[in-house]
């Protein structure tokens, strides 16, 4: 038996159209190549998908436009890596063009055992906690994880 952890994430976005609007098409025509990058990005654990490869058809909140990402990596620093020295960052600085401004937090994290593979009702409880209670160790966003520096020069707005 192990106690090793893994980090878990989930972030959510509004969808400002559906993925088949042409306004859409530099977000959903890279989805496969940034998806791709971070199953090759070491520490990458695994991510939420469906048959078309990404989880954009997964709509689990009452809002339909609300769109999911769910992935684990073995810890911070691969996480980090991802977000903030890929081209990753690139789509995320673009992310006004397909996501709406959130009110609320739109990204938690939380730490999972080693193999454990987190659904997406665990997400969504692990962000309404963090939404009730703030920052914790059961939820908790970048700015809680001193170790986390990339963040901090390209932080959500």
């Amino acid at each position: 038996m192990t106690d090793a952890k893994h980090l878990a994430q989930l972030n959510i976005g509004r969808l400002r159209y559906p993925t088949d609007d042409p306004r859409m098409a530099g977000f959903m025509n890279n989805l496969d190549f940034v998806n791709a990058i971070a199953e090759r990005t070491p520490g990458f654990v695994w991510r939420l998908k469906d048959e078309s490869n990404n989880a954009t058809a997964i709509r689990p909140f009452a809002d339909p436009d609300m769109a999911v990402n769910l992935s684990v990596w073995e810890g911070i620093e691969a996480l980090e890596r991802f977000v903030w020295q890929t081209v990753h960052k690139r789509f995320y600085g673009q992310r006004e063009k397909w996501f709406a401004k959130m009110e609320g937090p739109h990204l938690v994290m939380w730490w999972v055992d080693a193999g454990h593979v987190p659904t997406v009702e665990e997400a969504k409880a692990r962000l309404e906690h963090l939404a009730a209670h703030g920052p914790s160790d059961h939820a908790f966003g970048w700015e809680s994880i001193p170790a986390a520096q990339l963040w901090k020069t390209a932080r959500c707005a």
